[in-house]
C-alpha cells in the first residue's frame, strides 16, 4: 500500500453517512473489478493524500462536521486502517465504513475495539454471479464478514448496485433469501446503476427495464439513487 493511502477528500457530504455531516476519505486501489464500477481512477490509481494530511483536514473541521465515511477503492486494504481509525476517534467523529467485505479480520478488528460506528456492506451478486460482476473469487470471505456482523449484531447496512442487464428480479431475490437465511433484519437498499461512460467493465445503458413487481416483499427495500 502507498504510504499516501487516500486518492481523494470529499469535503462534506449530507447524503452518505445517514443522519450525520460528513467528508468522505476515498482509500485508493481494489481487491475487485466491479464491470459497473464508475471509480476507475481510484480502484487503479495510487494514492495522492497521507494520512497525515488527512487528519489535518479534519482537525480544522472539528465542530463542523460530525463524521468521516470511509470509501474507496477499498479502505480495508490499508493495513494502518486500526490505528489510522484510533486517531480519527481521538478528534472526536464517528466512522461509517464502506466495504466490500473481503477483509473480515481488518472489520473484525475495527468493530471489536470500536473504532467503526456503522458498516455499509456491499452485496455485490449471488454466488454464482459473485465472480463475473467483481472479478474476484472470494465470495466466502464476503460471506464470512456478513456472517459476522449479523452474529456481533453490528449497526451496518446491506445494499447492492442493480444493472438490469446484470442482475436480474430472481437474483435480487436470492440474495434476500439468502440474508434472511441468516438472520438479516435490517433494511435491505438497491442501488440504481448510473450510466458513465468510463466505467470498468464499459458496460452499456441499461437496456431492460428492472421489474421491481416480481421482488420479494419478506424483507424491507429501499431503493437509492
Amino acid at each position: 500500500m502507498s504510504p499516501k493511502p487516500l486518492y481523494d477528500i470529499t469535503p462534506f457530504t449530507a447524503l452518505d453517512y445517514p443522519d450525520h455531516l460528513a467528508a468522505i476519505f476515498w482509500f485508493a486501489k481494489c481487491q475487485m473489478q466491479c464491470v459497473y464500477c464508475y471509480n476507475r481512477n481510484i480502484v487503479f490509481g495510487d494514492g495522492k493524500i497521507s494520512q497525515e494530511e488527512a487528519l489535518s483536514f479534519l482537525k480544522n473541521r472539528q465542530g463542523l462536521l460530525e463524521g468521516v465515511v470511509l470509501s474507496g477503492g477499498e479502505a480495508t486494504l490499508y493495513g494502518e486502517l486500526v490505528a489510522f481509525c484510533k486517531q480519527i476517534k481521538q478528534l472526536n467523529f464517528k466512522i461509517k465504513l464502506d466495504t466490500n467485505g473481503l477483509n473480515t479480520e481488518m472489520i473484525s478488528a475495527l468493530a471489536e475495539n470500536n473504532l467503526v460506528d456503522y458498516i455499509a456492506l456491499d452485496y455485490k451478486a449471488p454466488k454464482q454471479k459473485f465472480q463475473s460482476i467483481t472479478k474476484n473469487k472470494h465470495f466466502d470471505f464476503f460471506s464470512d464478514t456478513l456472517e459476522y456482523l449479523i452474529k456481533k449484531e453490528f449497526p451496518f447496512e446491506v445494499r447492492t448496485t442493480v444493472h438490469s442487464d446484470l442482475l436480474q428480479a430472481e437474483d435480487i431475490n436470492q440474495i434476500i433469501k439468502d440474508l434472511l437465511k441468516r438472520g438479516y433484519k435490517n433494511t435491505y437498499y438497491l442501488q440504481k446503476f448510473i450510466y458513465t461512460p468510463d466505467t470498468i467493465g464499459k458496460v452499456k445503458e441499461q437496456k431492460h427495464i428492472f421489474d421491481v413487481s416480481k421482488l420479494s416483499d419478506d424483507l424491507k427495500i429501499i431503493w437509492r439513487g
